[in-house]
């Protein structure tokens, strides 16, 4: 029986053979295999599924393994170990450009195969917890100070009260200091809901969000209107046009 706290891993090869070969080697090392058989089957399980790791095929029928790591790189990160039966060192440049995380041979070892997949899955979890720490990080901009984990904003030190979404709204132009964020992006981000294309909503929550830091739209030290666009923090010693 498979242990529910097990390392799940998805293997996708048309060879039936060295699947069966993997998953015996993985499986009493504390591995939870999943195979698919082709490219589309593959693609649609890495989207679908929650797993720590994938080992790819590069010949697969229906879809590539090329195809399937470009159109899994649009939605994800999961960490990719991929396969090839040609020694051609394009093939493994191009498998590395397009997002594979390290690649082998089939004349792998097992031995070989598990050292390579516990440091792919490794690194992939130190990047997670960073960007978990990055996420859960303070942001300041001048007096103006957001912390994520408390959700707490505060001007010169003294708390400002605002809703859930405002706080979000504040917490992304806050992150994004400097740079534009359109209505369409800060909707998606914050409001987790469909939209119409002139929803002007935003336009009322960011209102209400400078009434609360004290600021002047017209003399905007924190939130600028970006006309026609959206909105931008502005860093600190940065006049607003």
């Amino acid at each position: 029986m498979t242990n529910t706290l097990s390392t799940k891993l998805l293997l996708v090869d048309d060879d039936l053979k060295l699947c069966r070969l993997i998953c015996s080697y993985l499986e009493p090392m504390g591995y939870s295999v999943s195979t698919a058989h082709n490219g589309t089957e593959g693609l649609a399980m890495a989207l679908a599924g929650e797993y720590d790791a994938m080992i790819l095929d590069v010949m697969l029928p229906q879809l590539d393994g090329f195809e399937v790591l470009k159109r899994l790189r649009a939605h994800s990160n999961l960490p990719v170990l991929m396969l090839t039966g040609l020694g051609d060192e394009a093939d493994r440049i191009v498998g590395l450009e397009i997002g594979a995380d390290d690649y082998l041979p089939k004349t792998f070892s097992t031995r070989e195969l598990l050292a390579r997949l516990r440091a792919v899955i490794r690194r992939s979890r130190i990047t997670m917890a960073f960007k978990k720490e990055e996420r859960d990080a303070a942001v300041t901009v001048g007096e103006l100070r957001v912390d994520p984990e408390t959700h707490e904003a505060s001007v010169n030190g003294n708390a400002v009260g605002l809703t859930a979404v405002e706080f979000d709204l504040l917490l992304s132009l806050a992150r994004a200091a400097g740079r534009v964020k359109t209505r369409e992006r800060l909707l998606l981000e914050v409001a987790e809901r469909d939209f119409e294309a002139f929803d002007r909503s935003i336009d009322v929550h960011i209102s209400s969000i400078r009434k609360k830091l004290g600021d002047d739209p017209k003399a905007p030290r924190y939130v600028q209107t970006i006309r026609g666009v959206g909105y931008m923090m502005l860093k600190p010693g940065t006049a607003a046009e």
